[in-house]
């Protein structure tokens, strides 16, 4: 490597953690010899292959199914609004259908960051269910309130249990894989989420029939059957979620052998040397907000999380707006969600591919961007119906890019916690803004709404050049020895 020049400028460097690694920086070596030749060696590469798998089929679904009933359960309140709660609880009243959306967003966003440091804490698999099992009775109780306040109660608790599990779910993932492998993942895990989504509005359609069973009204059945289902993978989550790597074979039931661990961890050192555990601390806190790049992510996170939550929360109200009955509008709410999931996982094996992901991060909010504007002004049912499958594609695949390319830009598993609960903490933000701007007077056409939305993603476009040409810069510099980015020699910043 070229002889340094220049003096390393502290904000590249992580702290303390990486003082293990010193020797690592000034020789520029990415790894041991033993571990160089391994990882050349094509036997070495089919098993390592054959464990990626392996790690993929016990990480993945499990966690993607317990989020998907999540988004179930935090959305539901618009199914049951068209079902008759509106009438029968007053929410049909002012403003208190978009105080229950609103009240969920404040404790949401209060624990995610606390929530990710108890996570290291506690083995995941105990903590990420007793957080499913918590938001799950809150869910069954409020199929049983009798006026819209317990509901508003029930939504502010149901935010502190989902507030760590998001986060949790991606910090866990990430801390997994490789930078290159990390964005398909992701989308693998929201996949889930957004098809169950979608399905989910034919699961209230169906549960709507049980009108009166029990002497229960059939909205009361969205809340009580979904939150036993959510209570159920609570336990099916405790059974089978994985902890971190570092954490396997101290687990209870190890999944992996002594010898897989060390291809892992071999794996992750020499994508990012970051395969161990470093204590999560004040100065570490303070060190990682103090990088701007990771609040202009967790903006962009927002802006995605405004098109997510705008789709999820009003697309049923504006598609019963066509003049579709109750029925019809359950059955045409799932379609949008369902084909955005191709879209998604396209994009994200293509970013893998070719470790980018600006380009794809700008695309996908011009997909949603002009998916809004085809809501609110194109003529016919048709048009506006398109757009909701455009508008829902581009948020739903744009969350996955944006996470994985602040995931690929960071160090040290003490940064990965903070900075993953901090840029989720922002979707929080961004489900105020949807459940502000769409106004109820507005309805069904929701101009404020649509227009704030427009504006998040011609942001994010702005945000995403900015970065990439910074970025740029700084690689640029690296390659000529003028600087160490994120205190290792070899680490080159994604753009």
């Amino acid at each position: 490597m070229k002889e340094m020049h220049h003096s390393v400028d502290p904000a590249d460097l992580d702290p303390k953690p990486y003082i293990g690694h010193v020797e690592h920086v000034e020789k520029g070596e990415a790894s041991s010899s033993n571990q160089d030749i391994a990882h050349d060696n094509p036997e070495y590469l089919k098993r390592l292959k054959k464990l990626t798998l392996k790690i993929d089929i016990r990480v993945i679904p499990i966690l993607g199914a317990m989020y998907s009933i999540s988004g179930i359960d935090r959305t539901n309140l618009s199914n049951a609004r068209v079902a008759g709660m509106d009438v029968d609880l007053g929410f049909n009243q002012g403003n208190r259908y978009s105080i229950a959306l609103l009240v969920f967003f404040f404790t949401y966003f209060i624990f995610e960051i606390p929530s990710n440091i108890v996570l290291r804490k506690v083995p995941a698999h105990r903590y990420l269910a007793f957080l499913a099992f918590g938001w799950g009775v809150c869910i069954m109780c409020a199929g049983f309130a009798h006026n819209w306040i317990p509901i508003v109660i029930i939504r502010l608790l149901v935010g502190v249990f989902e507030a760590g599990f998001f986060p949790g779910c991606v910090y866990l993932i990430s801390s997994w894989y490789e930078r290159y492998q990390v964005q398909q993942r992701i989308a693998w895990f929201y996949a889930v989420n957004v098809v169950s989504n979608g399905f989910g509005n034919i699961l209230a359609y169906g549960l709507i029939q049980m009108e009166g069973v029990g002497g229960l009204r059939g909205w009361r059945w969205i809340f009580v059957i979904e939150g036993l289902i959510t209570v159920a993978l609570a336990a099916l989550g405790y059974a089978l979620i994985v902890p971190f790597p570092d954490q396997v074979l101290k687990s209870r039931k190890p999944f992996l052998n002594e010898d897989e661990v060390q291809m892992i961890t071999d794996r992750l050192n020499r994508d990012r040397s970051d395969a161990e555990f470093d204590e999560i601390t004040w100065p570490k806190i303070k060190h990682c907000l103090l990088k701007w790049e990771i609040w202009l992510f967790a903006l962009m996170f927002m802006s995605a999380a405004v098109g997510i939550y705008a789709f999820a929360f009003f697309s049923a109200i504006i598609i019963k707006s066509f003049g579709y009955s109750v029925s019809e509008t359950f059955l045409l709410a799932a379609p949008p969600a369902v084909a955005s999931v191709p879209f998604a996982i396209f994009c994200s094996w293509l970013a893998d591919r070719w470790r980018t992901r600006a380009p794809f991060a700008i695309l996908q909010s011009i997909v949603t961007l002009v998916g809004m504007i085809l809501v609110r002004y194109a003529h016919g049912t048709g048009p506006r119906y398109f757009g909701v499958f455009l508008g829902t594609a581009g948020c739903n695949a744009s969350l996955s890019t944006v996470l994985a390319w602040q995931a690929n830009n960071i160090r040290g598993q003490s940064t990965r916690a903070i900075a993953s609960a901090m840029q989720v903490m922002f979707g929080a933000i961004g489900g105020i803004y949807a459940s502000t701007t769409f106004m109820e007077k507005e309805l069904p056409h929701y101009t404020s709404g649509i227009w704030a939305a427009v504006a998040t993603q011609l942001a994010t476009i702005l945000m995403c050049i900015g970065l990439a040409f910074y970025y740029m810069m700084r690689n640029k510099q690296a390659n000529r020895g003028e600087r160490i980015l994120e205190g290792l020699a070899e680490f080159r910043y994604t753009i």
